[in-house]
């Protein structure tokens, strides 16, 4: 094959093939995030456990097809979202004292910004809806970071020991509720909207059941 011709099937395929996790958000600039990295513990639940979840929340290929169809519609939108949602977190001080200072109880901007950074990746990686082995650890170290086992320790904040699991399941609504006006700004017909906001809402609840496990004792998970 011709040199100019192997350059032309080379872009060809580079434009053709699918795009993976890391080359489409490889963040070496966010610090602690760690989805795909071989230092991740191996979560102690299983891709058959996750499939049985999925089950249960009536989660179907649908809701994977909505879940990618809303990442085009929120990418460029995750600044404007956290927006919202920073400033939910901000007006409720049952939440926001989880990014507090332990000793004097006022927030750690630079933790609260530390964790937004990730947060943003988190909206994309939710709308990729790949359930690999490699997602899977990624949740159990997500939960790990909420928990007493690990939090505070990825950005070495002076704040409270934990999130109290309580609240990690609460806020499947708030996170839900307001993202929905950001599916319906980019044309998607009002019937997509109320799809993709579904996917959400089941993504975003199976996520924090998998966060919760640190939480629960052995053998209650």
């Amino acid at each position: 094959m011709k040199p100019l011709a192997s350059t032309l099937l080379a872009l060809t395929l580079a434009t053709a093939l699918p795009v993976s996790h890391a080359q489409q958000h490889a963040s070496p600039a966010v610090p602690g995030y760690a989805y795909g990295q071989p230092t991740l513990a191996k979560a102690p639940y299983t891709l058959a456990d996750l499939q049985a979840l999925q089950k249960s929340l009536l989660f179907t290929e649908e809701d994977v097809k909505a879940l990618r169809q809303s990442k085009a519609i929120l990418a460029d939108q995750t600044d404007a979202i956290l927006e919202v949602w920073y400033g939910f977190v901000g007006a409720t001080p049952e939440l926001v004292h989880f990014f507090s200072n332990a000793k004097t109880g006022k927030p750690e901007g630079a933790y609260l910004e530390a964790v937004r950074k990730r947060f943003v990746l988190w909206v994309l990686d939710t709308a990729d809806a790949n359930y690999d082995q490699k997602w899977l650890d990624w949740q159990y170290e997500i939960g790990l970071r909420h928990h007493r086992t690990k939090k505070n320790k990825t950005d070495r904040a002076p704040s409270v020991a934990q999130v109290n699991f309580r609240y990690i399941p609460a806020l499947t609504i708030p996170i839900t509720t307001t993202l929905k006006p950001f599916l319906a700004k980019k044309g998607a017909s009002a019937a997509d909207v109320e799809k993709m906001h579904a996917a959400w809402v089941k993504s975003v609840l199976m996520q924090s059941i998998l966060w919760s496990q640190p939480y629960i004792k052995d053998g209650a998970f």
